[in-house]
């Protein structure tokens, strides 16, 4: 009864499936959640390779005995089956998971390019299996968004849309693929949006299309509209732990903190022993109230539980010990951070950047120096190869600030600010206006550093009342009475 209240939903099915050899047993009850009355039930004893052919029957039965009226279309997929070749399903359903849990594992990367070599074998087997082509694309996407800007993948990426086009060119998910692969490669909110509608209309309970309508709603700065959103993405999957964090997000940019938490306490009773989750849900009292012991204990207990997690909760680890200021601490973090693990969310920071600021963070300035040209040398190569992109110019012009170049990191600073505006992506360019007024801070210009904070601070942002309290990248503005008054202004009320 209570999945049900959560679902919004008067039946549900329940059941369990046994897999003997080749064959393969479900029992299928369906129950009237108001009464508790079980309204029918069946067993099922069927050869493996008839798996798709039973699940059409079963929601047959289910459609007759609650007596729903179904259009041709939903006929149609019901009855759709999207390979006969199972070892091509089972190598679909490999990759899916890795691309779901890309995001939140230590190997992200080198989960989606498994999902990649996944997915291409099942194409290899079923050459329209549509539905891997759609995953296809999208792991292309995220490896663009997230490793590196590279144009080759974004080229993969249409060529996997165009084989799914050709073969399902009516589908909801032909138009999904097409909606992240514009908005994620090329910032192309209008075409994106119009892909949505189009894939709402064929898929009206997949939440994937009100996620990411969200998800542009809050690049686009609306962000009423993007709570709304995911709101009703929330609301077409309940149960989906990643669409509750997502939310949690929103809330975190709107310093609103107490939402932020319910949210993340709802995926928490979803998924009870995540780790991950277990420590986002600690930050909250560190990105509100400055309050560092909730993620210090939470971390402690996960690592002291199962050290085999260290390094799920290693960024955190991290990021905590910056605030902490323990150097002890931020070298073990480091160690489990792994290729690619410095990486942020709008600057694709080298990993010797990393080993720089640790440095600085023991006080071995030598140690620092060698580490931060090192980055220098490796953010410059990515820049010059990719010279649009926001993110790498910022790396680089980081990279000057520490290494003593003041006039280039400010150049760069502001070219960086002027590739990726906070009116074109009011999130990726709010921390690129938030690094320059870091830039600024580190050099010297207290003016300036003041001036660019108030700016970012006017948006909706991850910079909190915790972060200006206690990181160490606001050191030098420390005492100032305008600082001061922009961390009060930030402090719960």
């Amino acid at each position: 009864r209570q999945i049900a209240q959560t679902l919004g939903v008067s039946h549900v099915l329940e059941g369990n499936v046994q897999r003997v050899g080749n064959r393969v047993r479900v029992h299928a009850q369906l129950i009237d959640a108001r009464t508790d009355a079980h309204v029918w039930a069946n067993r099922y004893d069927r050869e493996l390779a008839d798996v798709f052919a039973m699940q059409s029957e079963i929601a047959g039965q289910i459609v007759a005995q609650l007596e729903a009226r179904l259009s041709a279309k939903e006929k149609a997929a019901m009855e759709d089956r999207p390979t006969k070749d199972l070892v091509a399903y089972d190598l679909y359903a490999r990759g899916k998971w890795l691309i779901d849990n890309a995001s939140d594992s230590p190997r992200g990367k080198e989960d989606l390019e498994e999902a990649v070599n996944l997915l291409t074998q099942a194409i290899g087997r079923d050459p329209q299996f549509f539905l891997a082509y759609y995953r296809m694309a999208h792991a292309h996407d995220q490896i663009f968004l997230r490793y590196g800007r590279s144009p080759d993948q974004l080229a993969l990426a249409a060529s996997a849309i165009e084989a799914l086009q050709r073969l399902r060119p009516d589908s909801g998910e032909a138009h999904l693929a097409l909606a992240k692969h514009v908005y994620w490669g090329y910032l192309d909110y209008n075409r994106a949006r119009k892909e949505l509608e189009i894939a709402r209309s064929a898929l009206p309970n997949d939440p994937v299309p009100p996620l990411l309508t969200g998800y542009i709603d809050r690049r686009e700065g609306r962000w009423s509209e993007s709570v709304a959103n995911l709101r009703r993405a929330v609301e077409l999957d309940p149960r989906n732990s990643q669409i509750l964090e997502q939310l949690s997000r929103a809330y975190s940019s709107l310093h609103r903190y107490p939402e932020m938490a319910a949210m993340l306490d709802r995926a928490l009773s979803l998924a009870p022993n995540d780790p991950v989750l277990r420590a986002k849900r600690a930050t909250v009292e560190l990105e509100s109230r400055a309050d560092l012991k909730p993620l210090h204990a939470t971390l402690e207990g996960i690592q002291a539980a199962n050290p085999s997690l260290a390094a799920a909760i290693a960024p955190y680890w991290f990021y905590l010990s910056f605030y902490e200021r323990d150097h002890t601490n931020a070298v073990k973090a480091l160690a489990l951070l792994g290729p690619d693990g410095c990486r942020g969310e709008a600057v694709p920071f080298p990993d010797s950047w990393c080993e720089g600021i640790v440095a600085r963070l023991g006080g071995d300035e030598i140690a620092a120096q060698a580490a931060f040209h090192r980055a220098r040398a490796e953010a410059e190569k990515l820049a010059i190869d990719q010279p649009e992109y926001g993110g790498a110019v910022c790396a680089l012009a980081m990279a000057e600030a520490a290494v003593g170049n003041k006039a280039e990191a400010i150049r760069l600073g502001r070219r960086a600010v002027e590739l990726l505006p906070i009116s074109r992506d009011a999130v990726d360019g709010v921390l690129l206006a938030e690094s320059l007024a870091i830039i600024y801070a580190w050099t010297g210009e207290t003016d300036l550093a003041i001036q660019q904070l108030e700016t970012v601070t006017r948006h909706p942002s991850y910079l909190s009342y915790g972060n200006l309290r206690l990181h160490p990248d606001w050191d030098p503005l420390r005492g100032d009475p305008r600082f001061e008054q922009i961390v009060q202004s930030l402090a719960p009320k």
